[in-house]
């Protein structure tokens, strides 16, 4: 014999099954079924019953959450930062190209304007491969960077700007990074040309008459630069997979992104 509390358990599932249906397919008969379980049951064996179904997901720990940042960081260079190590990577990208500091800008048009030009754009353009040659080289740095990186609240940087994790990647190691890229900067000024180039650039202008020497710290200004362009980018692809559910090519990346959709 079944009694008449296992009756009442089996009748309400029985309704939830009926309701898992589509609801074209319920049809007049089953619609009577479950008012007439209704009648049949209380009130309070009902929510007993609703409380020991299946819930859904009630959320995620900040450990999680993190791990999904730190992912998307991860995808931000190995998509975005990667490119920039390419020839053209930042002289190509107006996100990103470096453009001369405010004391040489003044050096740039006095070339140009006693016939200099072509000096001037290899000057511009030998900064930009010095910076080129860096990042491939500092790769490393940066996902080092991103895995070491503590979030003391990952929930509230998910649910931020969509640049958030980025900035916070950007506060927590610019400048542990810059002490680390510096000397590659300098390292890659000397591989492609560019301290020559500019030693000459200087050179010429200080001789010229009437003219304010100038003894510009390239590599610390370039170092700036190439951060600065490296964080851009991989804010570019952060906002990517916030903005967009095709971006999240990773189960974690899907489950951790879809809390701030």
């Amino acid at each position: 014999m079944i009694s008449s509390k296992m009756f009442q358990k089996q009748s309400i599932y029985a309704v939830f099954k009926v309701f898992s249906y589509p609801f074209k397919n319920l049809t007049m008969k089953r619609l009577l079924l479950c008012i007439l379980v209704f009648q049949l049951v209380g009130c309070a064996e009902l929510q007993q019953v609703v409380n020991q179904l299946p819930q859904g997901p009630t959320g995620m720990g900040n450990d999680q959450i993190a791990q999904g940042l730190r992912e998307a960081l991860n995808m931000g260079i190995e998509k975005q930062v990667n490119k920039l190590a390419l020839e053209n990577g930042f002289f190509r990208n107006e996100l990103v190209k470096i453009l001369l500091p405010e004391e040489l800008q003044k050096v740039d048009k006095t070339l140009r304007d006693i016939g200099l030009s072509n000096l001037a754009d290899e000057g511009l353009r030998i900064i930009n491969r010095a910076a080129e040659d860096a990042v491939g080289e500092a790769t490393p740095i940066f996902v080092d960077a991103v895995k070491g990186i503590t979030f003391n609240d990952a929930k509230q940087i998910l649910l931020g700007n969509d640049n958030a994790a980025t900035q916070y990647l950007q506060q927590a190691t610019k400048t542990q990074l810059y002490n680390k890229f510096n000397p590659i900067i300098k390292n890659s000024f000397q591989k492609v040309g560019a301290d020559e180039i500019w030693s000459n650039i200087i050179t010429r202008y200080n001789n010229l008459p009437l003219t304010n020497d100038v003894n510009p710290d390239l590599t610390d200004y370039t170092t700036n630069e190439a951060l600065e362009g490296v964080y851009t980018m991989i804010a570019l692809e952060e906002k990517e997979i916030r903005t967009k559910v095709s971006s999240r090519t990773t189960d974690l990346l899907k489950k951790v992104f879809a809390l701030q959709d």
